[in-house]
């Protein structure tokens, strides 16, 4: 592998104005806690092992993995490095309490911890949240805090009830008050859609913004609006879902899901002519997925899922291998991306 200041992983870029920088590679931490297959703990720990040898510096986790076990998880295997050396994200919006429900298994978590969730978005609802990430990692110094699945396409048609939470209910403040006090470095959200941040953008100063998905080799919509607003205002984007859940990560081959579920035809057929140019340049298509987005001046890292040791080292190796220009100019002949989207460098 390349060296670190050479290489994309080592790269750093700043999140927002912020004095707080990520690499160009960050670890993901859904599938540790068991998302559609549940791990041991020594293969969490030894995907994190793997990442950190990588050289990713970056780590981004929240209560809703796992019902809490992701955080266990990463807690346990990053006590082990100094805490000076990498960047901890987590999330707040949902109180995990004993689970009074039996789990009917529609997320896709796999063996979740007994507990279930209570949105809430208020003021005191995420200072305990936050309070209760540090006792599950085991690390006081979290470095950036986001509010998760805020939006209709998580809440519908109730989603105004909780933006008021977040708005009346002080959760904003709550934010505020962890910010300006140092207690953390910088605050967002975590979200599928770019509305949401749109949205939040306007009523609260937002650092940064994860994003899983919506700017990748099959959705560059957020190019109209959102990643210029994002530039305009030094909001910094946290890509995830570079492989939109998988079906970039082996082509039409391999796992057909698609925004966590059934890849359709459509999406199936240009799965297949993007591997089509690919292939004819020599370049597999998931090094092109995470390498696509990072292109891009607001996306500060590119967060990928790693279930095992192997899994990460070959993500790395897809984001740190050479792919020739011509391979991006030949997606934008055909129409494949979009021909404002930022290419990435030889």
């Amino acid at each position: 592998m390349t060296s670190a200041i050479d290489s994309n992983i080592g790269q750093r870029r700043s999140i927002g104005r912020r004095p707080l920088q990520v690499g160009g590679l960050g670890l993901g931490t859904a599938p540790l806690g068991g998302l559609y297959r549940d791990l041991t703990d020594e293969e969490a720990q030894d995907t994190v092992d793997a990442a950190w040898d990588c050289g990713v510096r970056f780590f981004d986790t929240a209560p809703h993995y796992g019902h809490t076990k992701a955080e266990h998880r990463l807690g346990d295997a990053l006590r082990r490095y100094p805490r000076n050396e990498y960047v901890l994200s987590t999330k707040a919006g949902r109180r995990f309490v004993p689970r009074t429900h039996p789990y009917d298994g529609s997320e896709g978590w796999q063996n979740p911890l007994p507990f279930e969730a209570i949105y809430d978005y208020t003021h005191d609802s995420i200072l305990r949240s936050f309070e209760d990430s540090q006792q599950r990692l085991g690390i006081i110094e979290i470095d950036i805090l986001l509010i998760h699945d805020i939006g209709r396409m998580t809440h519908g048609d109730q989603n105004p009830h909780y933006w008021k939470q977040l708005t009346d209910g002080g959760g904003f403040r709550a934010l505020d008050e962890l910010r300006s006090a140092g207690v953390v470095k910088a605050v967002g959200l975590g979200v599928n859609e770019g509305h949401a941040i749109l949205e939040m953008m306007v009523e609260f100063e937002i650092d940064c913004a994860l994003l899983a998905g919506r700017y990748t080799l099959l959705e560059q919509q957020t190019l109209n609006d959102l990643l210029p607003n994002c530039e305009k205002r030094n909001v910094s984007i946290l890509l995830g879902g570079a492989f939109n859940s998988g079906i970039l990560a082996q082509g039409v081959s391999g796992d057909l899901k698609f925004n966590y579920a059934a890849a359709p035809p459509e999406v199936i057929e240009r799965v297949a002519r993007l591997e089509d140019v690919c292939r004819a340049h020599g370049v597999p298509l998931a090094a092109a997925a995470l390498q696509f987005p990072y292109a891009h001046p607001a996306v500060a890292t590119v967060l990928t899922g790693a279930r095992s040791a192997d899994e990460m080292r070959a993500n790395a190796e897809s984001f740190e291998r050479p792919i020739p220009v011509a391979l991006w100019q030949a997606l934008q002949d055909q129409g494949l991306i979009d021909r404002r989207a930022p290419l990435p460098e030889a």
